[in-house]
């Protein structure tokens, strides 16, 4: 199963996981049945395969995301959770369950998402969640480290509702500090699930994502047409879709990767080999930040 699977990675996953014979079923979760439906008919002509299947899910919404797991039939292998971005026109609004949209789309829903599946038995294999650089900074984007004052529950817990930003909202940097928490969660939950194996995996600088298409204007067009073709490649900083949606069939079929660990790019590049993320932020492989980021993002799953 991919999450926000009719465009930009999550879509070309799906494509390259359908070139593999071994791939029986590909469960395509999007929230627009429109949209999806459009993606299933293109996946099915460039791959010559009819084994793509809808399932309506809106991340940000967990009832939404009950609603597509109690209808799901049969188990799944693996599930990647590529949806997110920078949260849409209001991405400090908050949701019902009472965090920030931007944490809704790329943490809470997934959260929910694991939850069920693994509360019905409907996970067997491996769960990857798409982290980002931005979760360790980016100094080359302006991405600042995460820089916690004492990575506490509460902590934790006022990022994800918005609190702790009060007027200075930068969706970037939110981005980041979700992103870390999330790949806090993943690490935490692998020691919770040893059976099932537990992987952060960063796209990289990747081409032709939609995950920032709602960012200011000045901002999206120096980003998307300025910066992403043409200044970021000659820096190492981005590489094409297919690249980046490689690391996630990567991230699910390597058996070499090991559970909990958040693999993305070497430092101060978004391109070339992956590498276990500890080396360049060790925060990330501290236990009691992981729980801590664990138990502040189910405050706000609700039963």
């Amino acid at each position: 199963m991919i999450t926000g699977a009719n465009a930009g990675i999550g879509k070309d996953t799906a494509r390259q996981l359908a070139l593999k014979k071994e791939t029986e079923k590909i469960y395509l979760a999007c929230r627009n049945p429109s949209k999806a439906k459009k993606a299933q008919q293109e996946l099915e002509e460039v791959t010559g395969r009819s084994i793509f299947e809808i399932i309506i899910m809106d991340v940000s919404d967990s009832e939404s995301v009950r609603t597509a797991v109690s209808a799901l039939a049969e188990p799944i292998d693996a599930l990647i959770m590529n949806a997110g971005g920078t949260g849409g026109q209001q991405p400090d609004k908050i949701t019902k369950d009472g965090v920030t949209t931007i944490t809704a789309t790329n943490l809470l829903g997934h959260v929910v998402l694991v939850d069920e599946l693994l509360k019905d038995n409907k996970l067997k294999n491996i769960a990857l969640f798409a982290s980002s650089e931005a979760a360790r900074g980016i100094k080359q984007m302006g991405m600042k480290r995460p820089n916690l004052k004492s990575s506490s529950v509460d902590e934790f817990a006022a990022i994800f509702d918005g609190t702790v930003f009060k007027d200075d909202f930068d969706p970037m940097q939110v981005y980041g500090l979700i992103k870390y928490g999330g790949t806090l969660w993943m690490s935490s939950m692998a020691r919770k699930y040893p059976n099932i194996k537990f992987i952060s995996m960063s796209p990289g600088g990747t081409r032709g994502t939609q995950g920032f298409d709602d960012l200011p204007f000045l901002q999206r067009v120096m980003f998307k047409y300025i910066g992403m073709p043409i200044i970021m490649p000659l820096m190492g900083m981005s590489h094409s879709l297919a690249k980046g949606a490689k690391r996630f069939v990567d991230g699910i079929t390597d058996e070499s990767l090991i559970s909990g660990v958040f693999y993305g790019s070497k430092k101060n590049v978004l391109t070339g080999p992956i590498v276990d993320q500890r080396t360049i932020f060790p925060d990330l492989g501290n236990e009691i930040f992981q729980d801590n980021a664990h138990q502040a993002i189910y405050r706000f799953v609700r039963s």
